[in-house]
């Protein structure tokens, strides 16, 4: 029973993170797209491991600064907003879940394989 609980809170997270990210006034989170994969968080909900992804790689790691240097507004936001009694500190992770499928995606179509007109 409790892991439904941490499932739902997980979810609401995520949905959370989502629009406020759109409120950050950094310039390093606002000038790249970035996508939360998946949210962990820990059973006592002290700690919350935020999964991200990047559209455009090359501003990964300046975002990821970016994203650190807002956590403490997003922390309180989440408190404010879910009325959870311990807010929990957020640990960001890059994911590159999204990049690797298209990489992979890219490959397999260079192959050449053409597929029958009738399947």
């Amino acid at each position: 029973m409790a892991s439904n609980r941490i499932a739902t809170i997980n979810q609401e997270i995520q949905k959370e993170l989502s629009s406020l990210l759109r409120t950050v006034k950094d310039p390093r989170v606002q000038e790249c797209m970035i996508s939360i994969t998946r949210v962990e968080t820990t059973p006592d909900l002290r700690f919350t491991k935020v999964y991200v992804s990047f559209l455009q790689q090359e501003k990964a790691n300046e975002g990821m600064k970016g994203l650190a240097s807002a956590a403490g507004y997003l922390r309180r936001q989440i408190a404010a907003n879910l009325q959870l009694r311990h807010a929990p500190q957020i640990q960001w992770a890059l994911d590159d879940s999204i990049t690797y499928g298209a990489k992979m995606l890219e490959l397999i179509n260079s192959l050449g394989v053409k597929q029958d007109e009738e399947e």
